[in-house]
Formats: structure tokens, sequence, C-alpha cells
């Protein structure tokens, strides 16, 4: 708990055993809740979550990465947290900076704060593909533009959420794949929260996970997609659902594709 909010980390994990031990193990005790949201992985990553302590919520078949935070979003937001975190558990990002970013939105400074590759020069020190640097620099150029907000980075997966915020974006408008992160980026600058960054070390090595190439150039197109159309909304061109304050979003429940009797753990 900090300035009396609770604190949640959420872990959306698909085949990550091998590295979901060394992510919690360095998850500060000051975490209130620990949530591991499992897309029907085919390795031991919720049996040893289990054993972590987590509390677990498993889909009953793979539905993707967007998905997969919905549920984690739902759960925290159902366990009363105030701030939620969301840290991948292939040990990419270091959960050492869950203190300093949560800090940041439960004191109010921002209501949502990104753990930035690029600042300090770090993603390729880390090991990042060149042309996924290359990618993300030209991506992020662009969206800066369109978006009218200065990041040095939209494409982390290291992310901190006021709740206000995860009540307030029709999360459910969302893709169930990669690009949920940039939509959800840019539904943030069109509802005018304040979004911050702090400098986060990375590193790539062989079980952290990353999308292939292919992968990439479909989520590029996606993050080209979504920027336009923040734009054609901006200027009343055209209406788009996951802009819009009617937009479905996230409620309390439990979905059918969960794994019925699938949750467990406790709380950290």
């Amino acid at each position: 708990m900090i300035n009396n909010k609770r604190i949640a980390v959420v872990l959306p994990a698909y085949n990550a055993a091998k590295t979901l031990e060394a992510t919690v193990r360095e998850l500060p005790d000051l975490v209130d809740i620990r949530i591991l949201v499992d897309d029907h992985s085919s390795d031991d990553t919720v049996k040893l979550a289990e054993a972590l302590g987590l509390k677990c919520f498993v889909h009953d078949r793979n539905y993707g990465y967007g998905r997969n935070q919905q549920t984690c979003y739902r759960e925290a937001l159902a366990e009363g947290a105030d701030v939620v975190l969301m840290v991948h558990p292939d040990y990419q990002y270091t959960p050492l900076l869950v203190t300093a970013m949560a800090s940041m939105v439960a004191y109010g400074v921002y209501d949502v704060v990104l753990g930035s590759r690029i600042i300090g020069g770090q993603a390729l020190r880390g090991g990042m593909p060149f042309y996924k640097y290359l990618a993300n620099r030209v991506l992020t150029a662009f969206e800066n533009l369109f978006l009218g907000i200065k990041l040095s980075e939209y494409h982390t997966g290291y992310r901190a959420f006021s709740r206000n915020v995860l009540t307030t974006l029709p999360l459910l408008e969302n893709s169930d794949d990669f690009v949920f992160d940039n939509e959800m980026l840019a539904q943030c600058a069109h509802f005018k929260f304040r979004i911050g960054e702090v400098s986060c070390p990375t590193k790539y090595f062989a079980e952290a996970s990353s999308i292939n190439f292919s992968r990439s150039v479909k989520y590029g197109l996606g993050v080209v997609a979504t920027t336009l159309k923040f734009a054609m909304q901006k200027i009343g061109l055209a209406h788009f659902r996951i802009f819009s304050s009617r937009g479905r979003k996230l409620e309390p429940g439990f979905p059918a594709y969960y794994v019925q009797g699938a949750v467990g753990g406790t709380e950290g």
C-alpha cells in the first residue's frame, strides 16, 4: 500500500514457467494484490504461479494478449485495487521499478506511468533487435505528431494505471491482439489522462517473450491504423467506439471464457 492506496500487480502470462519465479521474487512487499492470468499455457505456468502464492485466472483457450489484459484489469479492480501495474512475467522488465511507478500514480502525479526502454539508451544495450528499435522510434514519432503528446515510446509492456483510468476507458472495444497496448494509450490521450515515464532497463534473452517479424509488422500496421482513427475522431471526420465514452467498459463478473475452478492462490 502507498498513500493509503491498494497496489496490484497483474501478470499476463503465456508459457512463462521458465521466468515467472525470477519475476515474482523481485516484486516489492508493498504490493497488496498479485494476480496472474494464464492464456491457456501448455507448460507449468499455473502450477508454479499457485505455488508462488499468486491469485490465478485461467482462460479456456488462447484468446490473445489483449484479452488477457482485460481479464487482468477486471480482476484487479474486483479486488479493490487503486493502482494497477502490468508486469510481464518473462523477466524482460525489472520488477524493482514497481515502487517508483506505483508511487507516481498513488500520489496523483500522473494517471498513467510507463517504463520506457528508450530513455537513457537502454533498449539497444539490453539487446533489442535493431529493426525493432528503428520501428519503435519511427512509430513513436508518428504517434507523437498525431496524438499531440510527447512520449519516448508507446510500445513498452511495463505500465501503471490509476483505478479511474481503468474504469473510464472503453477497454472492451479494443483488440485481443498486441495492438491492445497501443489502443489503450491512444484512449488515454483522447480522455486527457496524464502520462509519465521512467527509464527502465530491459533484457532480451532466449526465454523472454518477443513477437516475431510478421507479428511485428501486423502490430505496426495496427499502430498506424489506431493513430489515424484518433486523428479522424479528433477532427470530427469519423467516430469510433474505442474513443467513445459510451463504449463497453470493464465490469465485475466471471466471464464464460474463464476455466471454472481455476482461481486460487493468496494475496501478497
